[in-house]
């Protein structure tokens, strides 16, 4: 359990691991008696060391809306760890022959040892440790949410609805016959779109693609077509679509504008990895079209 140091509460154990790691990857010792500080907390003074500005990673569930003027919105992957993550100043300095320094020289500058301690599991997270040497008296910029940084290149994408190639807007579709429904394909309206986006030395790329497509067809009924869809050919004659299709059991004659008004909603699922993390976002992209459905005319 925590104790107190300065008012502040100290987790022994985290401090201990955490001296443990710094030790073992710099040959300083630190961090004897050092606490880690909560989010918002001042610097907290404690031994050879001072921890600094921790801040809380991914939480659980975090959704935001839309974007560029397309229906929808969007939501964030769910983590199952609470991150607790910072900067400890490493004091002594290690030796300038250090490789952390990069060639910079220690008398004129200050090295950090970032970490993350997951609340969760109860333990340390190595995957995500890092030095940062500063400028002497300066402290280390704030480390970057890498789920903030997925969400910004995902906004730089231009992700749209499905392009509709069937059916068409001019199209005569007949009842009881099958309608083949398909997409075209393209980085923009179907995937795969890829952008990255960087800050604090960290950089994640995205890569989005369209995993279903959802038809709502006018009349009340609903298709769900995992794939773009297959294109109709002559030679297919009066068979139904092996991937996405419809038949209508009645006219559009009673339908406002006499046509069934038909939505395509496409499910844009990103992946996203950087800054020792992965996860996963959804976006949310619909296109209209009408479609007009008629009888068979008997000429007797």
């Amino acid at each position: 359990m925590g104790d107190e140091v300065d008012g502040h509460e100290v987790n022994r154990t985290r401090a201990s691991v955490l001296a443990r790691r710094i030790a073992s990857l710099t040959g300083v010792l630190v961090l004897t008696s050092a606490g880690f500080a909560h989010a918002g907390d001042d610097p907290v003074d404690a031994g050879q060391c001072q921890v600094i500005k921790f801040c809380v990673g991914v939480g659980v569930g975090d959704e935001s809306g839309g974007s560029d003027g397309q229906a929808g919105g969007s939501s964030g992957g769910s983590n199952d760890s609470d991150l607790k993550c910072g900067y400890t100043k490493i004091e002594p300095k290690p030796p300038a022959e250090h490789p952390a320094w990069e060639g910079k020289d220690p008398a004129k500058y200050d090295m950090y040892f970032y970490s993350c301690w997951d609340e969760t599991a109860g333990e340390q997270r190595p995957d995500l440790d890092g030095f940062v040497v500063v400028p002497e008296g300066q402290p280390p910029a704030p480390q970057v949410d890498p789920q903030v940084l997925a969400q910004r290149a995902v906004d730089s994408m231009t992700l749209l609805g499905p392009d509709i190639a069937s059916p068409r807007p001019t199209g005569k579709y007949t009842v009881g016959v099958p309608m083949w429904m398909w997409v075209n394909q393209s980085a923009t309206t179907y995937g795969p779109n890829t952008a990255s986006a960087s800050a604090g030395g960290i950089t994640v790329t995205a890569t989005a693609k369209v995993s279903k497509v959802v038809w709502s067809m006018g009349d009340g009924t609903s298709v769900t077509c995992n794939g773009p869809g297959t294109p109709y050919t002559s030679s297919k004659g009066m068979a139904q679509s092996p991937t996405c299709g419809h038949v209508y059991s009645e006219t559009s004659a009673g339908a406002q504008s006499a046509k069934f008004p038909v939505t395509a909603t496409s499910t844009w699922t990103i992946n996203w990895q950087g800054g020792g993390q992965a996860g996963q976002l959804i976006e949310i992209r619909q296109t209209n079209v009408e479609a007009a459905v008629g009888e068979v005319q008997v000429v007797r």
